[in-house]
């Protein structure tokens, strides 16, 4: 036996201080009664009195509360196995971890409102791989492409700005790293995702030189641009970021080359917005749209629910309750 959701089962101990709060109360309204007249006297003061019958019912009340948690938690026995042929696609989050990403123009800051919306789309996904490349003026491989999500979020949660130690944005690298890490994993026949999160400010190499690479691969890159036209400053710890000349520098969103990588690739490009990061219009109007490869079977073992038989028996008692009256019948002489 089994139970689907246990945590509700932590209701159940509400319920002993629920049965002895009710049952002090009658205690109490029988202690009053009490104090009015003597205890002797009750069967021809109050002739149908039953406390008996009371504490009957209101035992039977919290039973059947216990009853319907108990279904709720869906306790489960008896099983079956059947064959499940899993799909999945294999996307890689090529996520800039530039200086220029803790700019404020998108509170709290850029690189956060990114990490937000990446945890977001991982809810999306059932059974599609997903990995991360965290990238700067280089990029590296910060997680290959898993089913294993949890782990998937703890290596996200793990990126910084300044992770990558060369400083600047190449776009190149970016995605050259994220076709590369590909290779390493096993689909075949699914398409391939590359969801490329950041301002646009290239300032090293030429990411439109690997637009044949990618088409010949039948990779689709949906960008996301981060941040406003209008620009913000960069603030760090140390302060306002500075260029050579001491001027502070102001980082502001340069959509062309991430539109034109997106769209040439069979992608499409999304503003991320205040509330609306873009990933959810991503996964909905794009992604969840691709090819996806039939994997391995494997066999799983689906539990039969029994919940039923808990919901009815509450079900029982709380009629059973009901018939009983709280007062003693009155006899016709």
């Amino acid at each position: 036996m089994k139970w689907h959701n246990p945590d509700i089962l932590l209701g159940l101990i509400a319920l002993l201080p629920l049965l002895l709060i009710t049952g002090l109360m009658l205690r109490r309204r029988i202690h009053l009664l009490k104090k009015m007249a003597d205890d002797g006297l009750w069967p021809t003061m109050i002739p149908l009195l039953s406390p008996g019958r009371q504490r009957t019912k209101n035992f039977l009340r919290v039973l059947a509360f216990a009853f319907l948690i108990a279904a709720l938690a869906r306790p489960q026995w008896g099983f079956k196995w059947e064959e499940v042929k899993q799909h999945g696609l294999s996307i890689i989050v090529a996520l800039d971890t530039s200086k220029s990403m803790l700019a404020q123009d998108i509170k709290p800051n850029r690189l956060q409102q990114a990490k937000w919306g990446v945890r977001d789309l991982v809810k999306e996904l059932s059974g599609d791989r997903i990995g991360i490349v965290a990238f700067s003026g280089d990029a590296f491989l910060q997680c290959p492409a898993t089913i294993d999500y949890a782990a998937f979020l703890m290596m996200l949660d793990d990126i910084y700005a300044g992770i990558v130690p060369i400083g600047g944005t190449d776009l190149f690298q970016a995605l050259e790293t994220s076709v590369e890490s590909f290779k390493k994993s096993e689909e075949t026949q699914s398409d391939k995702v590359i969801i490329l999160i950041s301002d646009g400010e290239s300032t090293t190499g030429d990411p439109l030189a690997l637009l044949p690479r990618l088409k010949e691969e039948g990779i689709h890159v949906f960008a996301i641009g981060v941040g406003t036209k209008e620009g913000d400053l960069i603030q760090t710890s140390e302060g306002f970021v500075k260029d050579s000349k001491g001027n502070v520098v102001k980082s502001s969103l340069d959509e062309k080359l991430l539109e034109r990588l997106a769209f040439e690739t069979g992608g499409f490009y999304v503003r991320s917005a205040p509330g609306d990061f873009g990933l959810e219009r991503v996964y909905q109007q794009g992604i969840a749209q691709l090819q996806r490869e039939d994997r391995e079977t494997r066999m799983s073992k689906i539990w039969t629910e029994r919940f039923q038989w808990f919901a009815g028996a509450a079900l029982l008692i709380l009629i059973l309750e009901s018939l009983i009256r709280p007062i003693k019948w009155r006899r016709h002489e």
